[in-house]
């Protein structure tokens, strides 16, 4: 009988780390990632792929209005910045000297946070 497991992918961006978009309308943009979305391998990033969205005048809120707002963008088309150097690298993970897997800027080598 054949298992099947449930476990997510570990991604190589998490919340707070500095991005940019490398496709789409967003190219070339810059954020820190506010949410990751692991269901869906999606992320929020601040001021990146705004939406408009129109809300009715309701007994909350009576003044209604138009509210623009971040949607997620798919973590394909981000990479993240080395915090050392400032440059686009991938990331991968090793342990460190107590023995924790950590992540690593590939460019430079160094653990990011």
């Amino acid at each position: 009988m054949e298992r099947k497991y449930n476990k997510q992918p570990k991604l190589g961006i998490r919340k707070g780390d500095k991005v940019r978009v490398i496709a789409g309308d967003d190219k070339g943009k810059e954020g820190a990632v506010l949410e990751v979305l692991l269901s869906k391998n999606r992320a929020v990033v601040e001021g990146i792929n705004i939406i408009t969205k129109h809300t009715k005048p309701s007994a909350g809120k009576p003044e209604g209005g138009i509210k623009k707002t971040e949607a997620s963008i798919h973590i394909s088309n981000l990479q993240l910045i080395d915090p050392a150097s400032g440059k686009l690298t991938r990331v991968g993970r090793k342990l460190d000297d107590k023995g924790q897997l950590k992540r690593y800027s590939k460019k430079t080598g160094e653990f990011i946070k």
